[in-house]
């Protein structure tokens, strides 16, 4: 235990010299820390919506996170042979829906991020030089909108349908696709609907060009990141399928169930959700904050 003890002191004070010599960065955390600015926290429902469930409740959630924790647990008992690692292993499996939600959100926000400058860009020319009315235009771009897109677009649709309040269908369409572009794109909309004028067609010329060269820069980023992603995934197996091949290797399975044993394998998975949890956070994109959020 001692020895691992020193090779983490170690490995973290290599770190540190290379880090300062190389790039610079001074103190003794992992990472410089960014100026910290104050951003609108997202509520639950605005979350879920993102990620396309809008409809699935806390308790569903709940449910998936608890059968996630059981599976995990047997898992690692069936591994281990003992409750520490168990439970270990079952907080670690529950995570899994969680990671799973946050990337189907980040999914959807991409495919959304990649379809508004094609959309805003629609709406301009049928307002434009079609002559469509503002709602007319923006059904008609809905309609043919990315499919995830589409029932929140349909509910708009309904209110208008009901109501003929423009301010309120936009309001509908904003709190069920929650996205920042979108906000910008119904207020533009909004202001265009109740003063009229014809700014409308330089307006959302303007913002699909800004949307444009957002996706650019997001495309390129990624690309870059793909081979660090891979890696960040691959180093994640190398421990777990190295632990489960030590079961087959001597006493290894007993070994496990000794007192150390179960302290290194907890170190050890610890140490792992740390790394991870701290690369992911690095490789994480700035995301924009909802200025005209409901």
């Amino acid at each position: 235990m001692t020895a691992l003890l020193l090779a983490v002191i170690a490995g973290y004070g290599t770190h540190l010299l290379y880090t300062a010599h190389l790039l610079g960065w001074s103190g003794v955390a992992p990472a410089p820390t960014a100026t910290k600015e104050h951003r609108r926290r997202l509520t639950s429902s605005e979350w879920m919506n993102q990620a396309g469930l809008g409809s699935v409740g806390i308790s569903e959630f709940l449910l998936a996170m608890s059968s996630m924790f059981l599976l995990g647990a047997l898992l690692a008992l069936a591994l281990f042979g003992s409750v520490l690692p168990m439970l270990a292993g079952g907080f670690f499996a529950a995570s899994f829906p969680i990671a799973a939600y946050r990337q189907r959100r980040r999914n959807h926000l991409a495919i959304a991020q990649d379809a508004w400058p094609r959309m805003i860009e629609e709406l301009r020319l049928l307002t434009s030089s079609v002559g469509r009315s503002l709602p007319q235009a923006l059904f008609e771009v809905g309609a043919a909108g990315p499919e995830i897109m589409r029932p929140a677009f349909e509910s708009a649709l309904r209110e208008w349908m009901l109501t003929t309040d423009f301010e309120k269908t936009l309001r509908v369409l904003r709190d069920q696709l929650a996205d920042p572009t979108c906000d910008a794109t119904c207020e533009t909309l909004l202001i265009a609907h109740e003063l009229g004028g014809t700014g409308i067609d330089r307006r959302l010329a303007d913002l699909a060009q800004d949307r444009r060269d957002d996706v650019a820069y997001r495309k390129d980023v990624r690309a870059r990141q793909s081979g660090v992603r891979f890696a960040r995934r691959f180093v994640l197996l190398v421990p777990l399928g190295m632990a489960a091949a030590g079961l087959a290797v001597g006493n290894g399975r007993s070994a496990y169930i000794t007192p150390l044993g179960q302290l290194a394998v907890l170190t050890a998975l610890a140490m792992m959700a740390v790394c991870w949890r701290w690369a992911g956070r690095m490789l994480r994109l700035p995301t924009e904050d909802r200025v005209f959020a409901s």
